[in-house]
């Protein structure tokens, strides 16, 4: 058994990573510290409401999980600019993967996105958001670091993203042709929550195969669907 601390627990990820959690035997405690409640709930689940996010870290002194997710993130529009959403998908992941090592939690799993190091989209400014963060996390020392890279994130959204329903008709339309091609794109939040649960609960286990570990697309579809029947029966 083991305690977690989520966040991001309100956005589409992260909301599938603490229903997830709090369905899961093997997870003791779930706190989340979130700008709004989250809709879950669980006997397991304390939830803390802050809207400043500076001020997110301190909890972790007295809180001494063991496992720390980050599904934290947003998007230009919603933030407000990209001085604002660096803050978020930046600045506030690292200070808290920081705070996290220095309060002496042994993983952490923070939910980045693919493609952000080719040689031209490693330029854009959300890429470098995405690299500062994997490079924070996998730098610090954890005993297991592990970072997600999904692909497109299907579901609903409570504020649809600017072209996100045709985003998700358009790769779900593949499954017709090949399942395949549709993993190769885009990948349903739900299996992106249960990813991360399961890579969580390997590591808590002394089970995961490596650290840094990193888990490309491939790796979510196996841990999130094909193997979640080891983890979930009734899944």
């Amino acid at each position: 058994m083991t305690s977690v601390l989520l966040f991001g627990s309100t956005g589409l990820t992260g909301s599938n990573i603490l229903e997830t959690l709090a369905k899961v035997d093997g997870f003791s405690k779930i706190w989340t510290i979130s700008r709004r409640a989250p809709k879950t709930q669980s006997a397991k689940l304390e939830a803390i409401v802050e809207a400043d996010t500076d001020t997110w870290t301190k909890p972790l002194a007295d809180m001494k999980p063991e496992t720390v997710i980050s599904a934290l993130g947003s998007t230009r529009a919603s933030a407000g600019g990209i001085q604002n959403q660096w803050k978020i998908d930046h600045d506030a992941n690292v200070a808290i993967a920081k705070e996290a090592k220095a309060q002496g939690v042994k993983t952490f799993v923070f939910v980045s996105s693919t493609g952000t190091r080719g040689f031209l989209s490693s330029m854009a400014p959300y890429s470098k958001m995405k690299i500062g963060v994997e490079d924070t996390v996998t730098g610090l020392g954890f005993d297991h670091a592990i970072i997600l890279r999904p692909g497109g994130i299907l579901g609903e959204r409570e504020n649809p993203h600017l072209g996100g329903p045709l985003m998700n008709a358009a790769i779900r339309s593949l499954s017709k042709i090949s399942q395949g091609w549709q993993d190769s794109l885009g990948q349903e939040a739900e299996v992106i929550g249960r990813a991360a649960v399961h890579a969580a609960k390997l590591a808590a286990e002394g089970k995961a195969p490596k650290n840094p570990w990193i888990l490309e697309q491939a790796d979510i579809v196996r841990l999130g669907r094909e193997e979640w029947k080891n983890v979930d029966p009734t899944a």
